[in-house]
């Protein structure tokens, strides 16, 4: 594996940017979402992204940079209490349990954080690969990642192979049916709508690597 570390100002500033991100892309979400579903998602994640910015901005990592994102995880469940919120919440929240008492993080720390949020996310939210949900571009993205790490690819080689792969699971199940949620109700007509969990995934993951 590599000796490449991540230290708590990196994830505070990455945290701050993926919130960032989710306030610029209400529009966009709001948008893709209406055509699936019941429109709110946009405004939902725009909401949870003052949350992270606030959050990132007034609370000090203090050693424990899993204890930290659990924290973040749920100021983003306060402010966004949906079903997609309440997955990002989990994410957030696994992925710290995987990395409590850590003030920096390594690849396999990363490793270790991915798969915890891609197991969380299908535990909670019911659903598994195909089923046209963010799971669809977040599980992809966590197995790229770790075959690129595995391989001995630099982190940022991973990241991109993450990214690259989210991007092409969300390609892969645009033309579906959706089949959870509200999106699921609405039938025949998400065929060739991009879901738009996956996309937002993307738009998350995309600010992360920036």
């Amino acid at each position: 594996m590599m000796s490449q570390t991540i230290d708590s100002a990196q994830v505070v500033a990455a945290t701050s940017r993926v919130g960032a991100t989710l306030v610029a892309s209400e529009a966009a979400l709001t948008d893709l979402d209406q055509q699936m579903g019941d429109g709110d998602l946009g405004i939902t994640l725009s909401k949870i992204g003052l949350a992270l910015q606030e959050f990132a901005a007034g609370t000090p990592v203090e050693g424990d940079i899993g204890k930290w994102l659990g924290k973040a995880g749920m100021a983003a469940n306060r402010a966004g209490s949906s079903s997609f919120g309440t997955l990002l919440a989990t994410a957030l929240m696994r992925a710290g349990r995987a990395v409590n008492g850590k003030d920096t993080l390594a690849g396999t720390d990363l490793l270790a954080m991915f798969a915890a949020a891609d197991a969380g996310v299908q535990e909670r939210g019911k659903a598994q690969p195909g089923d046209k949900t963010v799971i669809d571009a977040l599980h992809p993205a966590a197995l790229a990642f770790a075959a690129a790490l595995e391989a001995g690819q630099p982190l940022a080689t991973a990241g991109s192979a993450a990214l690259d792969a989210a991007r092409a699971g969300r390609d892969l199940v645009t033309p579906l049916r959706s089949k959870i949620g509200r999106a699921g109700w609405v039938g025949e007509r998400t065929e060739g709508k991009v879901d738009p969990g996956c996309e937002a995934f993307v738009l998350m993951l995309a600010s992360l690597l920036d």
